[in-house]
């Protein structure tokens, strides 16, 4: 009886009078406070999930993609893996459909994809239940249901929360679809917004990659100087033969090499020296940092006299601020 209730309360037909005004009413308070979606029901086989419906066979020429995409390319040898299996057996597990909003002749798929894919490449109908949902319950679905198979990399559920927030989609419902917390939907934003589309996509879904290896990789690859770095790097011979996971290792190599060289490009130091010999100094530059080191005879009371005059260095430092800039 659970299990129905939660099924109800994500793909209840939208026509009916009060699933709608339910549905509203849950936009407008927020999905994760009013709807209470288990991802360990979501997670089971669809067969569970769709228990009750009716089965039909859909031709794949009639079906188009969800209208948010939550998978990058690259997963060929799992969709060759899913071939062999279907073409030697059967479809078990049925996808779910939508009847497409904008085309009363067509489809839309909530979740299964691949199996579409597949239904299409070997020539089959794909098994499938229809239901007719509006778009707050298909991200839900579909969102919970890669997420309960742990299908989708990092960089594939960062862009899938990213297409979202771009559709107009509350952060309150992104966070109900990919169950997580409001701080790691921020970072997982961070990423998807600050890393280039071309370059996320060059690299694909990077399975094994994980959270912090990508904020690694974000902050550098936003610097400037290592926007080209990135570019060069992927139009290599080397990382066109790579598959998806090393691909993001050469990159992160690539930046992580050009950061360490143009951090060292940039500092400057000199030596300083008075007092025939009895103070000598180093002085330290780079772009955001100064330091002076003493040593020798006068170091310890001359940096004592200095540490007291500090206050007024820095006042006069500003007065003649402020006479330049007149």
């Amino acid at each position: 009886m659970a299990r129905k209730n939660l099924l109800d309360s994500v793909m209840n037909n939208s026509v009916d009078g009060a699933a709608s005004d339910s549905r509203a009413d849950y936009a407008m308070r927020g999905a994760s406070k009013s709807m209470k979606i288990s991802i360990e029901a979501l997670a089971e086989d669809a067969k569970k999930l769709t228990e009750g419906e009716t089965i039909v066979d859909i031709d794949p020429a009639l079906i188009d993609a969800s209208f948010v995409n939550d998978r990058l390319t690259g997963d060929d040898e799992a969709f060759e893996k899913l071939k062999d299996a279907i073409s030697q057996g059967v479809q078990g597990t049925p996808v779910l459909l939508r009847p497409h909003p904008n085309n009363a002749d067509r489809y839309m798929v909530v979740f299964g994809h691949r199996r579409v894919r597949v239904a299409a490449a070997i020539g089959r109908p794909v098994r499938a239940v229809i239901k007719s949902i509006d778009d707050v319950a298909h991200i839900l679905a579909q969102g919970q249901e890669n997420t309960a198979r742990e299908d989708l990399s990092f960089i594939e559920k960062a862009l899938f929360a990213k297409r979202l927030l771009d559709l107009g989609h509350k952060k309150d419902l992104i966070q109900s679809a990919l169950t997580v917390d409001a701080t790691l939907l921020s970072r997982m934003l961070s990423v998807s917004q600050k890393i280039p589309n071309d370059i996320v996509e060059a690299i694909g879904a990077a399975k094994s990659v994980g959270r912090d290896r990508w904020e690694e990789f974000k902050k550098l690859v936003i610097v400037p100087a290592n926007m080209r770095v990135a570019k060069d790097a992927i139009n290599s011979p080397e990382f066109s033969a790579a598959k998806s996971d090393a691909r993001f290792e050469l990159l992160l190599k690539s930046l992580s090499k050009k950061g360490r060289g143009s951090s060292k490009a940039k500092s400057q130091k000199r030596t300083w020296a008075a007092g025939d010999g009895r103070i000598k100094g180093t002085i330290g530059l780079s772009a955001k940092t100064f330091s002076l080191s003493l040593a020798s005879q006068d170091a310890v009371e001359f940096g004592r006299y200095l540490s007291e005059q500090l206050d007024d260095l820095y006042r006069s430092f500003e007065k003649t601020k402020q006479e330049k800039s007149k």
